[in-house]
């Protein structure tokens, strides 16, 4: 019993694939069908339904021409007015070359012509007398005996032609102005010389040394 109830299951199961199969192959034969019918005819309705396209527009008649007209000259342009500019006259630059620097020397001062040379002396000035009595006591500066000044004194005398003294100047003093400016004064005054003679013989000028010695005067 068994045996018999497996078989009767198995041939069930494939009368049941089979069965699908021609439900399947049915069914995609219906659609297909159904599908290409419905397709043409709505191809025929559309071509019932074509539009045609309106005919081109004729072509645009071109306008009439224009009816003659004369020619007119053209109007004449008269040119504008040439105006003649002058030019500026022309520049021209001359180069003035400098003149050379002219040299002017300066002046140089000419030196003093140098001084007479001394005449030759063939005898010397000689005093006259003592000169000592002139330089005494009575010739002794009362400003020097109360400041109790004493001293030597040497001056260089210039002995004139005539034998006199023209100019003293004192070489040593004594210390004091009192007695240097008696010594001085007294020669220019009282002392007296032979004056000096040249090589010719005639007297000329000459110099000489005077020296005193000052002592004060006892009481």
């Amino acid at each position: 019993m068994a045996y018999a109830d497996r078989n009767v299951s198995g041939n069930r199961v494939v009368a049941i694939v089979i069965v699908s199969v021609i439900v399947a192959v049915m069914g995609y034969a219906f659609v297909t069908g159904l599908t290409y019918k419905y397709v043409k005819a709505m191809s025929e309705k559309l071509k019932t339904f074509d539009v045609e396209e309106p005919p081109p527009p004729p072509p645009d008649e071109p306008p009439p021409p224009p009816p003659d007209q004369p020619l007119e000259p053209p109007p004449v342009v008269s040119p504008p007015p040439i105006v003649q500019t002058q030019a500026p006259p022309q520049v021209v630059i001359q180069t003035v070359q400098a003149p050379p620097p002219v040299f002017v020397p300066t002046p140089v001062a000419a030196p003093p012509p140098p001084p007479p040379a001394p005449p030759r002396i063939s005898q010397a000035a000689g005093l006259k007398g003592n000169p000592g009595q002139f330089f005494n006591d009575d010739a002794y500066p009362s400003e020097a005996i109360r400041a109790g000044a004493q001293g030597r004194v040497v001056a260089k005398l210039t002995v004139g032609a005539d034998g006199r003294v023209s100019a003293c100047s004192i070489t040593t003093s004594s210390g004091n102005s009192s007695l240097d400016d008696t010594t001085c004064r007294i020669a220019r005054s009282r002392v007296r010389y032979t004056p000096a003679k040249d090589e010719n013989g005639q007297p000329t000028v000459s110099t000489a040394t005077l020296p005193v010695r000052w002592v004060l005067p006892e009481n």
